[in-house]
């Protein structure tokens, strides 16, 4: 069976929780992780979690963001799907209007024509009209939008178990089993 190959976009929103704990969760499967991360991504990552990119817990080979001829520029790199963990308001204006500013927009850009899944983990409060008319372009163009909301139904105990209820429903969103994966209705423990 072959393994999903996943292409992970990084921006300059708030969130970079998420972004760890989706990458510890996938550090554990059988899957193959590409990555670009912006320059804000890469400044909001070492604010929110002192490291950078290069420093994330998964196995991830990561593309510059100006790089053009990179495989993720191109449908023929057969990527199975892509999430932008955390997307910023501005990444989601771009996808929303067709602009290619850099390798994550015109990834983006690719997975939609290539109708595969684009799951866009946008992060701002509140949200203005703006913000709304573009969520719902790129869901009528092909991609999910998940702002990133832990399963509190789950109690989790700390913020990175919030986040990981999150991880899990990415996850699912890409049809990647997590056996530690706990569901509504589950027996807690």
């Amino acid at each position: 069976m072959k393994k999903k190959k996943i292409l992970i976009g990084v921006t300059g929103a708030s969130a970079m929780l998420f972004l760890q704990s989706f990458l510890e969760m996938l550090a554990g499967e059988d899957v193959l992780l590409h990555g670009v991360c912006s320059e804000a991504g890469e400044k909001v990552l070492g604010l929110e979690r002192e490291c950078s990119f290069k420093d994330l817990p998964a196995v991830v080979k990561w593309f510059d963001e100006k790089d053009f001829t990179a495989p993720p520029a191109s449908g023929s790199s057969g990527y199975d799907a892509m999430v932008i963990i955390p997307c910023s308001m501005g990444t989601l204006a771009s996808i929303a209007s067709g602009i290619s500013a850099n390798l994550i927009h015109r990834s983006a850009d690719v997975l939609l024509k290539e109708r595969k899944p684009l799951l866009l983990v946008v992060r701002e409060t509140p949200l203005n009209r703006t913000h709304l008319q573009n969520m719902l372009t790129v869901h009528d163009a092909g991609a999910t939008v998940c702002p990133p909301h832990p399963g509190m139904y789950l109690k989790p105990a700390s913020l990175e178990d919030a986040a990981r209820t999150f991880s899990w429903r990415l996850a699912d969103q890409l049809g990647i089993q997590i056996n530690e994966r706990k569901r509504w209705g589950q027996e807690q423990s």
